[in-house]
């Protein structure tokens, strides 16, 4: 559990992935609890359902709804452990670019910049990225994009300085780089064992993610558990460094107008990282910790859950109420809400 441990010396090898929702085969799950309501003009026209743990101080369960339990790709949330185990292979990052190698980025122009510095340090060219070709993630850095005339680029997506610090440490090693993506690649078995050894379980099923790399999935418990043995590890670890920088620049790990910045930003010591399909996760200084996932992959839902699973966790904090908020328009006017409905 050190930061010494070398890719040689993790025989882990990649499990079949499953089929069906939780990657459980032939098994329906019950449908979750509705975390979220959608209530316009007074009338609740919408639910959001999905499962939510909480976690003590002291790494307990103190509150779950639905099954938490049950496998789900925790998609960009495993970004930290992936940055841990590039610091594993021996790669020196540090400050904004390791908060970058962490990132799903909203592809500002700063983010973009340090991506092309960093690919231009290790002897890279976008080129070497196997990223698809994407927009900025944030909608005002898209529309800007698209004025400026320019077209969906490797560079511009959301998870460029991932694939930047794997190519990397690919270089560094003498591995093959145009194979980095491949689950059987040294790299992706050593987040593979990194990702097991903080989530405290096995993976059982390895997928695709949006970004091409292999996506290992987790209990809800598990990624809350990652978290917490990230937020309180030794700055020396590689765990520590990632959070120390996540922490540090919250905006390279999202954007400027992000929730996950403003979390980090500020209620001190907080580690926040969402993902794609309405997933979250969140440590706080102390190891407090939450993680849940929005069944039907709504993302205006994550706001409300979050600033109410964080009041539940005991954080009491301004920026709670502009995380939370999520208004519903009518003819321009604000009109109703998605709320928290636990």
């Amino acid at each position: 559990m050190t930061s010494s441990t070398t890719p040689s010396a993790v025989p882990v090898s990649r499990r079949p992935a499953g089929r069906g929702n939780g990657g459980v085969l032939g098994r329906e799950p019950a449908p979750g609890p509705v975390l979220a309501e959608v209530v316009r003009s007074g009338f609740v026209e919408g639910r959001h359902r999905g499962a939510l743990v909480l976690l003590a101080a002291d790494g307990t369960v103190e509150l779950e709804l639905g099954d938490p339990q049950a496998p789900v790709f925790p998609r960009s949330s495993n970004k930290p452990m992936q940055a841990a185990a590039v610091l594993r292979a021996g790669l020196e990052l540090s400050g904004e670019r390791l908060a970058l190698a962490a990132a799903s980025h909203s592809g500002e122009p700063f983010h973009l910049d340090l991506v092309r510095t960093m690919l231009a340090e290790y002897g890279l060219t976008a080129d070497d990225l196997q990223t698809p070709p994407d927009l900025p993630l944030d909608p005002v850095e898209a529309e800007a994009y698209l004025a400026a005339g320019k077209e969906r680029e490797r560079i511009t997506m959301n998870c460029s300085g991932k694939h930047t610090a794997m190519l990397a440490v690919c270089a560094l090693n003498g591995w093959p780089r145009e194979s980095y993506l491949d689950p059987g690649h040294p790299l992706q078995q050593l987040v593979l064992a990194v990702i097991e050894e903080a989530a405290g379980e096995h993976v059982p099923t390895v997928g695709t993610d949006g970004c091409g790399a292999p996506l290992m999935a987790l209990s809800l418990t598990g990624l809350a558990r990652a978290f917490r043995h990230f937020a309180l590890a030794a700055p020396t670890t590689a765990e520590g460094r990632v959070a120390e920088a996540m922490r540090a620049h919250p905006e390279y790990v999202a954007g400027t107008r992000r929730p996950d910045t403003w979390l980090m930003r500020e209620v001190p010591g907080t580690l926040s990282k969402m993902g794609a399909e309405a997933v979250q996760a969140v440590a706080l200084a102390d190891g407090r910790a939450l993680a849940f996932k929005i069944e039907d992959g709504a993302t205006r839902a994550l706001g409300p859950v979050l600033a109410r699973a964080l009041q539940l966790l005991g954080v009491e904090a301004e920026v709670l109420g502009r995380i939370g908020r999520a208004p519903l328009l009518g003819g321009g006017v604000e009109v109703g809400a998605v709320r928290a409905a636990f």
